[in-house]
């Protein structure tokens, strides 16, 4: 069974980013009233990077080169121990939640440095601002894991949450958990109202600045490396609100996962077409309401264990 789960939990890591992606195009073009892309674009779109010869600047090292794939690695190993298809991970450990946040950590320095590396002061401007986001990002994530850890005693990612819907009040803590996760994926992956994948204006551009200088399969990594980001962050909202364990019913699990994996794409899609790109200035406050959030979970688990 573990092996089969594992095989599962691969398929879903690596089909999900355009599967997602696909989902919250489609939702955008719904409420444009237009047909749209097709579900699968992205996969075309990404086949048709990887056919095309990167294009490097006289100023760009060997770190420009080597960032996007270390990004996409980073990514990978993050999905080899988050919970996706119910409280089940590949590869689980105790305090492995450290080793899934410094892995996007240094997937996102990687990608910061490769900016700069470039010797553009525009992309460098985009790395800034990705910092100075990030500083608002890791403590929600934090707090949220260490609430998680306080309810149900467990120290492993998968078992945090696994276990978690058998923690005191869990009824309580659903709705701000789901909150806090929402806007990191927003923010992780990108999104409107922290940022806009499709925006072009150098006032607004965060993620999408830093990726200017990269072309063909870098480009392609970059991109699938943030589609990547928002299915983790997607599959932990699954795993928080699926009540079916993976080992007892796996078929079961795996349809409750992909129906609440498209439902936070649905989601994602239409608060893209409800609202705008947030001001600059509005960012850091609407990233701490995600740390707020996950203060009331702590709260609550605090009143409500014994």
């Amino acid at each position: 069974m573990p092996t089969l789960l594992t095989l599962v939990h691969v398929a879903l890591v690596l089909c999900m980013p355009i599967a997602l992606v696909g989902i919250v195009n489609r939702t955008k073009s719904w409420w444009a009233g237009r047909k749209g892309p097709r579900l699968l674009q992205s996969a075309h779109d990404l086949r048709r990077l990887l056919g095309k010869r990167p294009v490097y600047s006289h100023t760009a090292g060997r770190l420009f080169g080597a960032g996007a794939y270390i990004t996409l690695l980073a990514g990978l190993l993050a999905a080899s121990m988050v919970p996706i298809l119910g409280g089940f991970a590949p590869l689980q450990f105790e305090h492995d939640f450290i080793v899934v946040a410094y892995a996007l950590g240094l997937g996102r320095i990687v990608l910061m440095l490769s900016a700069m590396d470039v010797g553009s002061a525009f992309e460098g401007m985009g790395a800034a601002r990705e910092a100075s986001f990030t500083a608002f990002v890791e403590p929600a994530l934090f707090l949220l894991i260490g609430t998680a850890s306080v309810a149900t005693g467990h120290t492993s990612f998968a078992s945090l949450l696994g276990g978690l819907h058998a923690a005191p009040g869990f009824g309580w803590l659903v709705a701000p958990a789901v909150v806090a996760l929402l806007i990191l994926l927003q923010a992780e992956a990108a999104r409107v109202p922290v940022d806009d994948p499709m925006t072009h204006l150098e006032l607004t551009m965060i993620h999408e600045v830093m990726i200017l200088d990269h072309s063909g399969p870098e480009l392609a990594a970059m991109q699938y490396a943030a589609a990547l980001k928002m299915s983790l962050y997607a599959g932990l909202i699954s795993t928080l609100l699926n009540p079916l364990d993976p080992f007892a019913a796996p078929l079961a699990s795996l349809a409750m996962t992909l129906l609440l994996t498209s439902g936070v794409a649905v989601a994602v899609g239409c608060v893209e077409s409800l609202t705008a790109r947030l001001p600059m200035r509005w960012v850091p406050p609407y990233l701490l309401v995600a740390s707020v959030a996950a203060l009331m979970c702590w709260l609550l688990v605090g009143t409500l264990t014994p």
